[in-house]
């Protein structure tokens, strides 16, 4: 049987890839899905503790990080899409628009 720590595992080694593609990669996209892979791995343990402690709280704050995670997607993406047509690039080592 797969019990809560094989969740908290997955949900800790899901988090930590999304850590190395925040620090390691240097494109924009590529950041962001990392982002995003953090915050469903955070989801994914909050689930799985609301689960096997037979709590309904964690899984209905889940909803609302979901909710949250679905607006900052959409807005990372329109900034992402702004940036690409002023800069035809998503590299953020040659995006210096924030230099004074």
């Amino acid at each position: 049987m797969i019990g809560l720590t094989h969740y908290l595992m997955l949900s800790s080694i899901l988090f930590s890839l999304g850590v190395l593609g925040v620090l390691l990669r240097r494109n924009l996209l590529i950041i962001f899905m990392s982002i995003e892979l953090m915050l469903n791995s955070v989801n994914l343990a909050w689930v799985s503790i609301a689960n096997f402690s037979n709590r309904l709280d964690g899984q209905i704050f889940v909803f609302f990080v979901i909710t949250v995670a679905a607006a900052e997607a959409a807005v990372g993406l329109a900034l992402i899409i702004s940036i690409f047509r002023l800069k035809p690039t998503t590299h953020i080592d040659e995006l210096n628009q924030l230099k004074g």
